[in-house]
């Protein structure tokens, strides 16, 4: 695991924290994030990757709707769910090439999510790559 990677997990941790407890007070994200990313650098990749993805996560939820048919969100999996809005910001919102968004949500998804779960990643955000590149 690169160490962007290693910072896109920890986001990851602290995106399916927010998810499944809304109710928890976010500065303790910072912490979580200092106690497990030592370099400054990755700390600052992973706290501007939280922040975007809280940002934005209406306007990112309501794009995996549209992709993903026949499946709400609220019906898939939290971990798919989370890697889904870090794939979807990154892609829309940050200059990183699609390509490299896309395998690291599918590694991801096969280290945190089910046995489907990368291959279902990968479908909706190709999707969300194709469409956006379109500008629809």
């Amino acid at each position: 695991m690169t160490r962007r990677s290693r910072a896109r997990a920890v986001a990851l941790q602290v995106l399916f924290q927010d998810d499944l407890n809304p109710g928890h007070n976010p500065g303790e994200a910072d912490q979580f994030l200092a106690r497990r990313l030592k370099a400054e650098e990755l700390r600052e990749l992973a706290r501007s990757l939280v922040a975007g993805v809280r940002r934005n996560r209406t306007e990112l939820d309501a794009m995996l709707s549209k992709i993903a048919e026949n499946w709400g969100l609220d019906r898939m999996a939290a971990t798919d769910r989370n890697v889904l809005r870090l794939g979807a910001f990154e892609l829309v919102y940050t200059e990183t090439p699609g390509p490299v968004v896309i395998d690291e949500a599918i590694d991801l998804a096969k280290r945190y999510g089910s046995a489907h779960s990368s291959q279902f990643v990968n479908g909706i955000l190709d999707k969300l790559m194709a469409s956006h590149r379109k500008g629809t």
